[in-house]
């Protein structure tokens, strides 16, 4: 159907005055920016004036339909049951979609998830998942349903389908400082989630300093417009605030983070990547109507840890994607980095920071991350963490073993740890892991019963 036309000067000068634009102007944009009719310089300028003056609950509806349908959507009714995927916002250390999908799957419910690499200090679930010797993170959408229909869960990157508009418009936005604009990041994180042919969604979405959102204020707004944009298409979302000051768990690292998430699925995983875990896999089962309640979902998704069936469905996936399941199942064969060393504390006292950020950008220096799109990842590099905040250190002891097979970065990365550790004489107060649960009634302080 041809699209109405509209003069695009208008259209930038509309949004420039804080006016409204409707569906129809909305839809002009995309279609034609995505076609490559409308010029870099004028979306830019579109993108600065929304990112200035915002976008009201029903533009970010509209600009994710938009950034939806400029690609294919995923249809995968022919499925049985519910279809449900997580997403997180980005933290470090945050492996949960490599433990939770297989618990998910395992009791039953069909996770299809389409996820991202890491850039800057946050790592990404593709990354990871390619430092698992042989695995396949890129497929074709017939793969990707034949891959979900045999095993209830898939795990791929985005494919040009996918899309493509809002591959263009990422790119457009992380080079002319419009990328903090919150119904921005929701209509770029949801129109890729609904273009996966989910009918429900878990959100994760952190603040703190290792998250894209550094105030739980900001966090809660951006929680806010995914649900309300997941419920305007029909699909049951729920979301968590979560806390990233420090790193999530112990090891920070491509291969590291899949080494605790083997050890999270064997039921010996770290307190607080269980605890996420476990409400964000309980919450999937539920909105995939195989229990009642979340509480249930949680007690479900403990029992298939614990009897190993959430272990043997990531096996099967993994060998499925052509992954070599030697490693898992033994995982001290893994090639390990050439160079390691000790970061020690400098006094005794309690721990009351582990900065995130700082601790996931001395782990991009030691080769774990990237700072461009282009660079290679060295897939042993990484952090493994001994003491976390609150504990009790003596001078001299070590606070976390740093990997990587580049020494030359070393000293960068010491620098780094440095400035993301203080230590005290007394205690710090406790800080909630869990803070609030948003969903289509509004947002509640969490608790679980």
């Amino acid at each position: 159907m041809e699209r109405k036309k509209f003069n695009t000067v208008s259209l930038v000068r509309k949004k420039r005055d804080g006016e409204e634009l409707t569906r129809d102007e909305l839809h002009f944009l995309i279609d034609r920016y995505a076609k490559d009719q409308i010029p870099d310089y004028q979306m830019s300028a579109f993108l600065m004036a929304a990112f200035l003056n915002g976008l009201n609950e029903q533009e970010a509806s509209v600009l994710t339909e938009s950034m939806l349908h400029s690609g294919k959507v995923l249809d995968l009714s022919d499925i049985p049951g519910k279809k449900v995927d997580k997403h997180s916002t980005g933290g470090v250390g945050d492996k949960l979609s490599l433990i939770l999908a297989p618990i998910v799957a395992s009791c039953g419910v069909a996770v299809p998830m389409i996820s991202g690499r890491g850039l800057g200090h946050t790592g990404g679930t593709l990354d990871k998942l390619e430092s698992i010797t042989g695995f396949t993170v890129d497929i074709t959408l017939d793969r990707y349903r034949e891959i979900l229909r045999k095993h209830s869960m898939v795990m791929a990157g985005q494919t040009e389908d996918i899309a493509p508009a809002d591959k263009r418009l990422y790119a457009l936005r992380d080079v002319t400082a419009t990328v903090e604009s919150i119904p921005l990041i929701a209509g770029s994180i949801m129109s890729k989630k609904l273009a996966e042919g989910i009918d429900a969604l878990v959100l994760d979405v952190k603040y703190g300093s290792g998250a894209f959102m550094k105030t739980k204020d900001d966090a809660l707004k951006l929680a806010q417009t995914l649900v309300s944009i997941g419920e305007h298409f029909g699909k049951e979302t729920i979301a968590y605030l979560t806390n990233m000051e420090q790193p999530l768990g112990y090891k920070i690292g491509n291969w590291l983070e899949v080494e605790e998430s083997l050890d999270a699925l064997r039921g010996e995983g770290p307190d607080d990547v269980m605890e996420i875990t476990y409400l964000l896999s309980g919450t999937m089962i539920y909105l995939g109507r195989k229990v009642s309640s979340i509480e249930d979902g949680i007690a479900q998704s403990k029992n298939a840890v614990e009897n190993g069936q959430a272990f043997e469905k990531w096996m099967q996936l993994v060998d499925e994607q052509g992954g070599d399941t030697r490693f898992l199942e033994h995982p001290g064969g893994y090639p390990r980095a050439k160079h390691q060393f000790e970061f020690k504390a400098q006094q005794s006292g309690y721990l009351h920071s582990l900065d995130a950020y700082k601790f996931g950008m001395a782990s991009l220096e030691l080769g774990a991350g990237r700072h461009s799109k282009e660079d290679t990842i060295d897939y042993t590099a990484g952090i493994v963490i001994q003491k976390k905040k609150g504990e009790f250190v003596k001078s001299g002891e070590t606070i976390a073993t740093g990997y990587t097979n580049n020494k030359e970065n070393v000293e960068m990365a010491e620098q780094l740890l440095r400035d993301a550790c203080s230590i005290k004489d007394h205690k710090p107060e406790n800080t909630k892991l869990i803070s609030h649960k948003v969903d289509k009634k509004g947002i509640h302080a969490f608790s679980i019963e």
